[in-house]
């Protein structure tokens, strides 16, 4: 179907862009929300969203034609954008299942939780590190529902400016070859640590660096204990490639084995604290999966398969072009690397993070080792 001069079309929805900000290499965040949003609805009988930065409309448009949702509350900090706003609903959504607002984000977040007005999904997709708003977002969101969440600050958690990645996120960021992973396991480090002083519980759903953004999906839950071994310490080598998790209690004794065996004495290097847990929940990937081939989006259903085989993989990935330094080697095909390190024993998988990279635990050495077979 042609569109009229002025609109554009993103899933089933159909809009007008005008001043408002839109990013079209963003769909895939919103493609995988959509999915996660679907199957929510399909498993509790009812899907209510808060869209917090809602820019256009895109969004609320496609959580109701795609996932269904019965009611959404589109707020745009913009007031200027209203008129586009209301145009962009008013021609996609059914009447009386929206609400059009103009308030700061955390006053919304503030208002729902004094009205105890809860969403089952609340989606917070904003300009930089996006903390200001994970502690407000827990506010909105009801127990078991959905949090997404935003970082575009990919100096900060890379490693580039770690005062500031300290003041946003409580964790000292530095660089390394796997920053695009510690970028989502920084913003799930933090929401996780705020929803625990309310005694609250978060698990990612999903998480996914798109190669300019950092957005991740919690779900929410009480009474579940605090999981100590997932929030720690991120340990790197300069000098030799070697990753490590480190506990808090062996904060004072982090050293680099393979350096440490070969003679160095230099300390490793440390960011966090982190979330050093699995990155996705496989069970509702292969739901979204399901779902997205159903819907004949081939692209959604590759990428959540490789999502699926990262998930529980050690919380760093190895650059092949770290391996071929390291190795002093031409940089061998990342497939037939992985079939090596797997015959080897290890586990190894693409990852989404990097399409010239890969994920396993076996250690720098060990891929070093491996990829000589493949030269």
């Amino acid at each position: 179907m042609t569109l009229e001069p002025g609109w554009h079309r993103e899933g089933k929805a159909t809009f007008c862009i005008e001043d408002a900000f839109y990013r079209p290499q963003s769909q895939v965040g919103r493609d995988l929300a959509v999915l996660a949003a679907a199957i929510y609805r399909s498993q509790r009988g009812e899907l209510r969203v808060l869209d917090a930065m809602t820019g256009c409309g895109v969004r609320p448009l496609r959580y109701q034609l795609e996932a269904g949702a019965d009611w959404v509350w589109a707020n745009e900090g913009n007031p200027e954008l209203r008129e586009l706003l209301t145009k962009n609903l008013n021609a996609g959504m059914r009447p009386r299942s929206y609400r059009i607002t103009h308030q700061d984000a955390n006053q919304v977040f503030f208002t729902c939780h004094q009205q105890r007005d809860l969403y089952d999904l609340v989606d917070i997709d904003c300009f930089g590190g996006g903390a200001p708003y994970l502690s407000t977002g827990l506010w909105a969101t009801r127990i078991g529902g959905l949090l997404y969440l935003t970082s575009t600050d990919t100096r900060t958690t890379g490693g580039h400016n770690p005062e500031r990645s300290v003041q946003l996120y409580g964790a000292y960021a530095r660089s390394h070859p796997a920053v695009h992973e510690q970028g989502l396991r920084l913003l799930i480090g933090s929401v996780l640590q705020q929803a625990a002083t309310r005694g609250m519980r978060v698990r990612p759903v999903f998480s996914l660096f798109n190669g300019h953004v950092h957005r991740v999906m919690v779900r929410v839950s009480m009474g579940d204990p605090w999981e100590q071994e997932h929030y720690g310490f991120l340990g790197y080598c300069h000098h030799c490639g070697h990753y490590q998790t480190v506990a808090w209690h062996h904060l004072g004794h982090a050293t680099c084995p393979v350096h440490n065996a070969a003679g160095g004495r230099d300390p490793i290097v440390l960011s966090g604290p982190m979330w050093l847990g699995p990155l996705h929940d496989t069970a509702t990937l292969a739901q979204m999966a399901d779902l997205a081939t159903e819907w004949g989006w081939a692209k959604r259903v590759k990428l959540l398969q490789i999502m699926q085989v990262e998930a529980n993989l050690p919380p760093y990935y190895y650059p092949l072009g770290e391996i071929g330094r390291h190795g002093q080697m031409d940089i061998p095909r990342r497939d037939r690397l992985i079939v090596a390190l797997r015959d080897r024993g290890f586990r190894a998988s693409l990852t989404h993070l990097d399409a010239q990279a890969i994920k396993t635990d076996a250690s720098m050495a060990e891929c070093v080792a491996a990829a000589k077979t493949c030269s």
